[in-house]
């Protein structure tokens, strides 16, 4: 495999408007919850939970509550190397995409997408998958909008009346005369000096700034595999070694994540056990609620595999507690499903579990033929393989997290959730 390339070097100012909305609770309709609960820096970007809780619970790593809110249907996934170049395909569904070949973005708002977009004006901002996935959050009443009537902008009824509602809560109206925030039109103005009023930013400009933020704040890419590949034969132990051979070769692993990112962006069904509300009754065909083709059933993307080992749980909804049982699943997923454990969750989240046997029964049906037959290996190469995903760990970005937080944002709303 080849070294992932390095992140591009974003302007300081866009990157400090970033940080500022990626911590603040202005962006939801309640002014409850930030991008920041469930991406956690205490819980490595990812928020440390089976599937994640949305706007009305309070707390955060490790102690986050369900409160008011409900749950979420998946699991956060973390942040890592998601704005570098070649990350072109985000959310669980693959709901999110950029075509680098002719710029176009294929996303839940169709008035977004291809190459001849009807909101040209906010796709023109973006630039990236990354970008464009920050806008979506915002629209969910789960996770940050609010049910219909407890905010005005939840009230709204299209994704850009909802945009133009948060812009007006940054900026204000009338150019930045009527209602805004001060800081955050001076943030704004630093980093698009080009933009003449502030009536002429929109939502584009915020998701811009957010994925900037995150491209520098979380690009994990000193890892002992990086350095092994960049030449050092001795970043990783005779045991990742053996892990990383198994990983590559007899393990089959590297069938789906392979290319620089360990992912190859596509998507597969494993057969994962379901908990949470899921997308309907209990259920979750992933990737086939986009498509609407039941080839597609119980299909989720293939996750990029940057700091694995520090951001469990693992899979979709979070099913397993531990990266070895996560690997375990991959050799025999019939079997695993099956003999699922819901033990090893919190009470909250065991009593989820989809116990359905049709539904197991069409899980296992379609599991992916790339996976093959049930696999054997040993205790000792299970281990190797665990070893070598701690091999992807960037200890120093680990190290790091909690200084990306600040202490004030300019809406003056509290920082921790």
């Amino acid at each position: 495999m080849a070294p992932i390339p390095s992140a591009a070097s974003d302007p300081p100012e866009l990157v400090a408007l970033g940080q500022a909305l990626f911590f603040d609770k202005v962006l939801s309709g309640n002014q409850n919850i930030s991008c920041a609960a469930c991406h956690d820096m205490g819980a490595t970007t990812a928020d440390g939970l089976p599937v994640s809780m949305g706007t009305g619970a309070t707390g955060q790593f490790p102690s986050r509550s369900l409160g008011t809110g409900l749950l979420i249907a998946r699991n956060a996934p973390a942040l890592f190397n998601t704005g570098l170049a070649g990350m072109d395909v985000l959310f669980w569904d693959s709901r999110v995409s950029l075509d680098p070949a002719t710029g176009a973005f294929l996303t839940p708002d169709f008035l977004l997408n291809g190459t001849s977009p009807s909101r040209p004006q906010i796709t023109a901002q973006l630039g990236s998958a990354l970008a464009a996935q920050a806008l979506f959050p915002l629209t969910v009443p789960e996770e940050m909008l609010g049910q219909p009537g407890s905010n005005p902008i939840a009230s709204l009824t299209t994704d850009e009346d909802i945009w133009a509602a948060i812009m007006a809560r940054l900026v204000g109206t009338q150019n930045g005369t009527v209602g805004g925030i001060g800081g955050y039109r001076a943030l704004f103005a630093a980093a698009f000096p080009a933009v003449g009023s502030f009536d002429d930013f929109n939502m584009g400009h915020a998701a811009q700034a957010i994925a900037a933020f995150e491209r520098s704040a979380f690009t994990a890419l000193d890892t002992g595999l990086d350095n092994y590949l960049a030449g050092n034969v001795n970043a990783l132990t005779d045991g990742q070694k053996r892990g990383g051979l198994l990983f590559f070769g007899k393990a089959n692993c590297s069938k789906c994540h392979n290319g620089p990112f360990l992912t190859d962006q596509k998507s597969h069904a494993l057969a994962v056990p379901q908990l949470g509300p899921g997308k309907s009754g209990g259920d979750d065909v992933g990737r086939a609620l986009i498509t609407g083709a039941a080839s597609d059933n119980y299909k989720f993307r293939t996750p990029p595999l940057r700091n694995v080992a520090a951001t469990g749980p693992w899979m979709h909804d979070g099913a397993f507690t531990t990266l070895e049982a996560a690997v375990r699943h991959h050799l025999d997923p019939a079997t695993s499903i099956q003999s699922y454990d819901p033990t090893q969750l919190p009470p909250l989240y065991a009593a989820t579990l989809d116990t359905d046997p049709g539904r197991i029964a069409a899980r296992i049906a379609a599991i992916d033929p790339l996976l093959g037959a049930p696999l054997t290996l040993t205790n000792d190469e299970v281990g190797d393989i665990v070893s070598f995903l701690g091999a992807l760990t960037d200890a120093g970005k680990l190290s790091v997290l909690s200084s990306f937080a600040p202490t004030a944002v300019p809406s003056g709303l509290p920082v921790p959730n």
